[in-house]
């Protein structure tokens, strides 16, 4: 595409509506033009795990091109097969709402415009995805009316598809994207004070105030709505990313960068290393090697602060946002990195949040990433939590509710307050935040406390100070609050293909029996969630129950940490009497990156993971739940909770 400063947006292809239909768009592949009322209803919530599958990412170049939309969804069949977008010379995709909802993948839309798309319009769009094709310079419109008129061959200009963007995101559209926009606009950069509005604020307003940055092309960010860039205390890439970031910087900048603040920027080899025991990846195994192979180059080159593999086997040190928790992110602080998932840190009373690799490439070179100041969610959680209830039922209740399914969470910052917060460890407050992604916020956070101060001394040896700005106002603004009474709540479970698929397990009338439970991921790898694993497979093992017969449960620590605090906790004596497959910390199955995932579409597995969209832990039908959920149904061989399976051990048979 030519650079966007011309006139008209050049659109050298055809319209693609991603209708629920699979025959609908088989039929527009092949060739027919079939206008917009034919194809409705479109696809709502098609996710980046769809546009670019996680054995896609392997993948971090032009070869993206054959790629894209090969794990979209209609109906129950995937109707896209490689490389026919750009076969089909598809130069514009359609869809509903919520477009790109998932991981921070910037492989989708780099996917979508190396197959030849310029132009996706849905209702709505997730929030990364839409910065992320920015940066890559893919235009991205809302209004479905020019669906029709492209398809009569009306041209659109690029004033048309950039009215009513901020002006940060229309200078990085005109420049081509944002390496060459942070090129021209972000060699040095002024941290500069917000000024002061005299209004009461929330912490995550104080925090970005703290980072404010001025630019040619706008001031500190202040306002809702309002485009800028901050400054960035910590940086982080994983090693999904680091490969298409290498490649990224050596186009724009030459093969030996010079990075902003090296010592400022963390690497982490955390999803791949189980990979050559994963079905779905042997055939992959020379592009993760690749990939593996740019992922160190690059910690070569920078001598940048690495977290890598074991040396005694697979595995890793920890995954990414896990360790940043654990060692690194502290109160009052603002950190980036390349998963959607980095507002777990958002535990500790710090700014947390993912960006894409050109969001992140850039921050490398500059030391500062882009944002649009979001509003603000309260979730004020009260009562007291029922025995077996966790913040993993929290956030599926959450997820469930008609408002966040209508999009409420959607690019919003979720801050978590109240009794009930107060009262939680780090490792929860860290499940809440973590699933902020699923919750379709921008971040999620806790204010700081004793318990966040006893967290860093305990786990780092190191001191921390409360400071008096590290809460928000009584009197400050949110666009909505919720008041969760969570005396009322019950273990949940979510139904698979989508994490707001969430019912009460009481609710759950039918016995639904699993091939497979998994413990682990960031969201429950942790050390509470250890506990839980122990508590219900040391109940089991005196009572002389192991894993149901067909079952296969795997339990993978999130770090090393978790693991050793296992280990002098002796849990591994009830894990192994019960027969549970211990797994060295990666992010594994919530990958589809190792054992845990499923290897056949009519196996179901029960899942402590983030998020269950198709494909994403493997072809099965993945369900979503606690870790006490996970482990009781191992014992069992259907979904229970353990209050349940031990009303069925006492009941006489």
């Amino acid at each position: 595409m030519e650079r966007s400063s011309v006139a008209k947006l050049s659109l050298p292809g055809r319209v693609l509506f991603l209708s629920e239909n699979p025959g609908l768009v088989r039929r527009q592949l092949a060739g027919e033009d079939l206008p917009f009322a034919q194809c409705a209803p479109l696809r709502h919530e098609i996710s980046t795990d769809e546009i670019t599958p996680v054995p896609s990412v392997v993948v971090f170049d032009e070869r993206l091109a054959s790629h894209a939309h090969i794990g979209f969804r209609a109906g129950s069949e995937n109707p896209i097969g490689p490389g026919q977008l750009m076969a089909a010379n598809v130069a514009v995709l359609v869809a509903g709402d919520r477009y790109g909802k998932g991981s921070s993948r910037e492989h989708s839309p780099v996917a979508e415009k190396a197959a030849g798309v310029r132009l996706v319009i849905a209702s709505s769009f997730e929030r990364i995805y839409r910065q992320n094709s920015d940066n890559v310079g893919l235009f991205t419109s809302t209004d479905l009316g020019l669906a029709d008129r492209i398809r009569s061959g009306e041209e659109i200009s690029i004033e048309e598809l950039l009215r009513g963007r901020d002006p940060i995101a229309s200078a990085i559209l005109r420049a081509a994207g944002l390496l060459a926009y942070g090129r021209e606009k972000l060699q040095s950069i002024n941290t500069v004070a917000a000024p002061e509005s005299g209004r009461p604020k929330t912490l995550f307003e104080k925090i970005i105030d703290r980072q404010a940055i001025s630019t040619d092309d706008a001031g500190p960010v202040t306002a809702v709505g309002q485009s800028g860039f901050v400054r960035v205390d910590y940086r982080f890439v994983h090693d999904i990313y680091t490969g298409m970031c290498r490649h990224l910087l050596h186009q724009k900048f030459g093969p030996t960068p010079n990075l902003f603040d090296s010592k400022s920027i963390l690497a982490f080899e955390d999803h791949y290393s189980y990979t050559h025991l994963s079905r779905a990846h042997r055939s992959l195994m020379p592009h993760v090697q690749e990939l593996s192979n740019a992922h160190r180059a690059f910690v070569r080159e920078h001598g940048l602060r690495h977290h890598g593999y074991l040396s005694d086997g697979p595995g890793s040190e920890g995954i990414s946002h896990s360790l940043m928790a654990e060692l690194y992110a502290k109160p009052g602080q603002l950190i980036v990195g390349t998963d959607s998932h980095t507002p777990h840190s958002g535990a500790l009373g710090c700014v947390a949040f993912g960006v894409g690799t050109t969001d992140i490439a850039n921050a490398f070179m500059t030391g500062a990433v882009r944002m649009v100041m979001p509003e603000g969610i309260l979730i004020d959680l009260v009562g007291k939590l029922p025995s077996g209830v966790t913040a993993k039922d929290i956030v599926l209740h959450l997820l469930a509710l008609p408002a966040i399914r209508s999009g409420a969470g959607v690019g919003r910052v979720f801050e978590f307050a109240g009794p009930v917060v107060s009262s939680l460890s780090i490792d929860e407050r860290a499940t809440l935040t973590n699933m902020t992604a699923e919750l379709g916020g921008f971040t999620g956070l806790v204010a700081p406390d004793e318990v966040t101060l006893r967290f860093i001394r305990e786990r780092r040896g190191e001191e921390c100070e409360l400071e008096d700005w590290m809460r928000s106002d009584d009197d400050a603004v949110y666009a909505e609050r919720f008041c969760i009474d969570v005396s009322t709540l019950s273990p949940l479970v979510a139904r698979p293909g989508d994490p707001g698929n969430g019912i009460e397990l009481a609710a759950l009338t039918e016995r639904v029996p699993v091939n497979i439970a998994y413990g682990g991921s960031c969201t429950a790898g942790k050390r509470e969630d250890f506990d839980a694993y122990h508590e219900v497979l040391a109940w089991a093992a005196k009572h002389g129950l192991s894993v149901a017969r067909g079952v296969r449960l795997f339990l993978q620590f999130g770090t090393v940490d978790v693991r050793e605090y296992c280990r002098g906790k002796d849990y591994f004596s009830a894990f192994e009497a019960v027969g549970a497959e211990l797994l060295q910390p990666a992010c594994g199955a919530c990958a589809n990156c190792g054992p845990g995932s499923s290897e056949t579409s009519n196996q179901v597995t029960i899942s402590a993971i983030n998020r269950n969209f198709p494909g994403r832990s493997g072809p099965g039908q993945v369900w979503l739940s606690s870790p006490y959920t996970v482990a009781a149904s191992a014992i069992a061989g259907w979904i229970i909770s353990f209050e349940d399976l031990k009303k069925l051990q006492a009941t006489p048979t």
